[in-house]
Formats: C-alpha cells, sequence, structure tokens
C-alpha cells in the first residue's frame, strides 16, 4: 500500500506542474509495475493496454456520441433551444439565465459532453445575455453549472466508461441518470432565482418576449425525438447501448440535415473535433489502464478494505470519505481521468459495505447507486477551483471574461450541486427508482 501512495503522490506532483494526464499515469503505472515484475513484464503490460484499450469494441460509444454531439452542435439546433427555452422564462428577472440552464440541459441529453455542451452553449447564449445587461459572473456561471448536466444527464460517456470499468448494465445507468439529471436542472433554475432575488443588479427584467418560432418548435422537436430514439431502442430491445452510439449519430446526421443547418464546413468541423476530443479520451483511458493495473497488482484496493474492516468504520463513514476524497481530487484532475483513476480502487471497497438499506440489498443497485453518487460529485468538480474544467473552458471561448468573474458566479450552482448530493445520498431511490 506504500508504494501505491507514493506513486499517487508523485502522479499528483507531475499533475501539478503540468504535464499531461495521460502521459503522467503511463509513465507512473508503468515505472511502478517495473519495480514490482520487473521490466518485461511491465512492458508487456503496457502494450497489452494499448492494444485492448484501442480494439476495444466498447469503447467505439466514446467517438460517435461525440460525433453525435457535434453534429448536433453545428446544425444550430443548439441556438433554437435556447430560444425556446427564453419564450417560457423570458418574462423573469434572470430569465435568460434560467433559458441557459435548460437548453444546457437538453442539448446536453443528446450530447453527452459536459466540456462540448460548455463551449457550444457559451456562443449561443453569452451574446444574448450581455446584450440585455446581464453580469457576465451569473451569465457565465449558468453557462458553466449548466454545461455539467451533459455527464449524467443519458447518453454520457461517462456513465458508459464508468460501466465498461465495472460492467455494470450501461442501460440501468442511463435509466439512474436521468432523475438526479432532471433534479440538477430544478436546482441550477432555483440557484438562479435566488441569486437574482438577493443581488437584482445581476440581471435585468426583460419587457417583451416574442413566441416561439417555426425554427425553435423544430429544434425542442428534434432533440426530444432523438432522446427518445436513443432510450427507446435500448429499452426496446432493438439495439444495445454500443449499438445506441452508432444509431444516434446515424440519427442526428439525418436531423441535422433535414432541418438543413448542417453545411459541408460545419460537418468537417464535426469529425475534426470528434477525432480530436476521441484521441484525448482514448489517450486518457490507456493512460489510466496503465496506472489501474500497478496499483492493482500492489494491492491497494485490498489493503483499503483491510483497513476499513480493521477500523470497523461505518459504511456511511467510508462512502463521506471516498466523496471527500473526490471534491479533492477534482480540484486537479480533470473529471474522465480522476474517474479512471479511482473507480477501479473505490468500486471492489463499496461492493463489500452493508449499507442496511433493503433497496441497497442487491449488488448491482449498490453499485449503480455508487456511479450516480460519484458522476454528481464529478460534476461539482468541473465547476470547483482551482481547477474547474467548464470553467477553462469558458475562459478560452470567452477571454475577456476573468477565472475569477466566473467562479464568482458558479458558487451558487455549487451549493445548489452540493444540496442535490445530499439527497441522493440519503435517498438511493432517486437514482434506483428508474434503474431497478
Amino acid at each position: 500500500m506504500t508504494v501505491s501512495l507514493i506513486a499517487f503522490a508523485i502522479l499528483l506532483g507531475m499533475v501539478f506542474i503540468r504535464i499531461p494526464i495521460a502521459f503522467a499515469m503511463a509513465v507512473v503505472g508503468g515505472a511502478g509495475f517495473a519495480l514490482l515484475r520487473g521490466w518485461g513484464p511491465a512492458g508487456a503490460m503496457v502494450g497489452n493496454a494499448v492494444f485492448e484499450t484501442g480494439l476495444n469494441y466498447s469503447l467505439s460509444v466514446v467517438p460517435l456520441f461525440i460525433f453525435m454531439g457535434n453534429v448536433l452542435a453545428g446544425s444550430g439546433i443548439a441556438q433554437g433551444l435556447f430560444s425556446a427555452a427564453d419564450r417560457i422564462f423570458g418574462r423573469m428577472r434572470g430569465g435568460l439565465a434560467m433559458a441557459t440552464v435548460l437548453s444546457c440541459g437538453g442539448f446536453s441529453a443528446v450530447c453527452g459532453s459536459s466540456l462540448a455542451t460548455a463551449a457550444t452553449m457559451s456562443k449561443v447564449t453569452m451574446p444574448s445575455m450581455r446584450r440585455f445587461g446581464y453580469s457576465d459572473s451569473l451569465a457565465t456561471g449558468a453557462i458553466a453549472a449548466g454545461g455539467t448536466l451533459g455527464i449524467l444527464i443519458p447518453p454520457s460517456v461517462v456513465l458508459i466508461i464508468f460501466g465498461l470499468l465495472t460492467e455494470a448494465d450501461i442501460g440501468k445507468l442511463f435509466l439512474a441518470g436521468i432523475i438526479p439529471g432532471i433534479l440538477g436542472i430544478i436546482g441550477y433554475l432555483l440557484a438562479v432565482m435566488v441569486a437574482v432575488r438577493l443581488k437584482p443588479e445581476l440581471a435585468p427584467k426583460v419587457g417583451e418576449v416574442h413566441p416561439m418560432t417555426r425554427r425553435d418548435a423544430i429544434s425542442v422537436v428534434a432533440v426530444l425525438s432523438l432522446f427518445v430514439f436513443i432510450m427507446a431502442g435500448i429499452y426496446g430491445g432493438f439495439f444495445t447501448p454500443i449499438e445506441a452510439a452508432g444509431m444516434g449519430a446515424a440519427a442526428a446526421l439525418l436531423i441535422a440535415f433535414a432541418t438543413g443547418g448542417l453545411t459541408r464546413g460545419a460537418l468537417w468541423t464535426a469529425f475534426l473535433d470528434s477525432a480530436t476530443a476521441s484521441a484525448m479520451i482514448f489517450a486518457i483511458i490507456i493512460g489510466a489502464e496503465i496506472f489501474s493495473n500497478f496499483v492493482t497488482f500492489a494491492g491497494l484496493p485490498d489493503a483499503l478494505s483491510a483497513i476499513v474492516t480493521d477500523l470497523g468504520l461505518s459504511p456511511w463513514v467510508v462512502l463521506l470519505v471516498i466523496v471527500a476524497i473526490y471534491m479533492v481530487l477534482g480540484c486537479f484532475l480533470e473529471s474522465l481521468s480522476m474517474i479512471l483513476l479511482t473507480v477501479p480502487v473505490f468500486y471492489p471497497l463499496v461492493s463489500d459495505l452493508d449499507f442496511g438499506l433493503a433497496i441497497l440489498q442487491d449488488p448491482d443497485a449498490v453499485l449503480i447507486w455508487f456511479a450516480i453518487i460519484v458522476v454528481v460529485v464529478t460534476e461539482i468538480s468541473l465547476i470547483t477551483p482551482p481547477i474547474g474544467m467548464n470553467v477553462f473552458v469558458l475562459r478560452s471561448v470567452l477571454p475577456d471574461v476573468t477565472l475569477g468573474t466566473i467562479f464568482r458566479g458558479v458558487y451558487v450552482f455549487w451549493l445548489a450541486d452540493l444540496l442535490r448530493l445530499a439527497l441522493i445520498i440519503m435517498l438511493p431511490v432517486l437514482s434506483l427508482y428508474l434503474a431497478t
């Protein structure tokens, strides 16, 4: 266990000096494995990790779902979603910020990527909020927080990766994410209401609201249709969650061409962006696989289980400690890296715990519940300083807005997320009602 802890310390040190996380995990994991087994077995392990990850059929969902989101982003559907949401909340103080949250939730439901949602919606919603006199802090806070919904509302790339890591039913994970995702949207809407009630200067009232246009209605129907198509296909037995990625990408292309919003240039951009994002994710997965193999061989999961048993800690205390660790790691690590790095360590520990609740007697139920907890904590980490990946994405898209301004805007949404996390932990039925 000492070797594993030293390795984690070295890894965090490398990340702190801005060495790419995928490279850092591969180097530390490979070198650590070599120290324990020798360079020959370490080389074979690294080679197998690269080969098996690259040829893993299940991971084909990653580029396909990312491509689906990029196609929708390039087709102008995101703009239509925002306009439609604005028709609902436009007359209220803070209505444009609420429309941003709602449109982010809708877009992320078919995009599956928090970073892509934040980047896309910032281009769509920020000009409107600035034009009507919204403060940059509230505007960027709503975009950054709304973007986090992309890793929970299905189809979610992160939930797919979690399912592949733990061999959990991906379809059940998708169902489990729906209610917590809706709670997230509601919580963010209430956060905007509270913020503008306490500080009216953050958002003026917008007097005139135009009726919904045909383009707005088409965008809403397109997103709902694609979401229903994917979920109904999976649970109707027409295709597997893996095949759903290909079907969803094909359906997104048909929708984009039918609505006339996808140009040849936008399609080419969607291909390039999808290839770039997929290459980055696969590099992280390979690095995490190498590091995970080392940590498992070093005996860290077994050592943690032994410590919990020896100390006689309550399962709920153990869970809270794990959540606290995720909160700390989220300040330094990117979300996917954090999940790939920690789930192989924590999942065996949690699966052996008895929480004393009838709904959690089934080991599969514990796994699904734990998955949603991990993803919600990961959502929180996306807007938590000093890393806050969604905040940095916004900073790159909006260079005239400072990091401090964005972080000031997200704190009210961060508090709403903490409340949601507490509810999900105390009431497992929120995650398991649809999935079991």
